[in-house]
C-alpha cells in the first residue's frame, strides 16, 4: 500500500483518509508501546514514513495546483 506510485495515483481523498488511518494506527502503536511490549517495532516508523510520503504528496499537488 505505500508504494509511492500507488499513493500518486489516489485522489485527494483517498490520501486524506490513508493518513488519517494511518495516523490513527501511529496512537495506537506509540500507546501500547508504552503499555506493553510491541510484536513488530518498526510498524512505528513504517506509519511515520508513510505520512510523510502522503504529506508531501499532498504539498506537491498544492504547489502544482497554483
Amino acid at each position: 500500500m505505500s508504494n509511492n506510485t500507488e499513493l500518486r495515483e489516489m485522489s485527494d481523498d483517498q490520501l486524506e483518509a490513508t493518513a488519517k488511518e494511518a495516523a490513527q494506527t501511529l496512537f495506537r502503536l506509540r500507546f501500547q508501546s508504552q503499555s506493553e511490549r510491541l510484536n513488530t517495532p518498526s510498524e512505528i516508523r513504517k506509519n511515520r514514513r508513510l505520512i510523510a510520503r502522503i504529506k508531501t504528496i499532498q504539498t506537491e499537488r498544492q504547489k502544482t495546483a497554483k
